[in-house]
């Protein structure tokens, strides 16, 4: 990991983020508490996600250019986001990291950036 880069650019740009994120959503798709949140049409949402990962890690500013300011908080509010589910979405993560080889160092960094919005998220202790 090179500190004077992004982790955009730490992870290998475009191609990296759009293979993390393919790794990531069959996963998503597959945890119990994850699935049923998520539409069984996933290619929106991934394409937002890529979308979403490319500027918030570094990359150009995609997510923003095509939708305005993520307000990610406010666009999850309509789903109940739980402290188990920020969990169970940062193992999905962990594990799409590993998927792809991303080295240890660089994933723990990613997974530490993510964890700060994945809890600003959680909206509810119930399911």
């Amino acid at each position: 990991m090179n500190p004077s880069l992004s982790i955009y650019d730490n992870l290998g740009g475009a191609e990296t983020v759009r293979k993390l994120v393919e790794a990531f959503y069959p996963k998503v798709q597959a945890d119990p508490l994850l699935g049923p949140l998520f539409p069984e049409d996933i290619t929106p949402v991934m394409e937002k996600q890529y979308m979403f990962l490319s500027q918030f890690f570094g990359g150009p500013s995609l997510y923003s250019d095509a939708f305005g300011h993520p307000m990610m908080r406010a666009r999850h509010l309509p789903f109940p986001v739980t402290p188990e589910r920020a969990e169970a979405w940062l193992a999905c993560m962990s594990a799409a990291l590993e998927e792809i080889g991303v080295e240890k160092q660089l994933c723990d960094f990613v997974l530490q950036r993510l964890s700060g919005p994945a809890f600003h998220f959680v909206n509810t202790t119930e399911e």
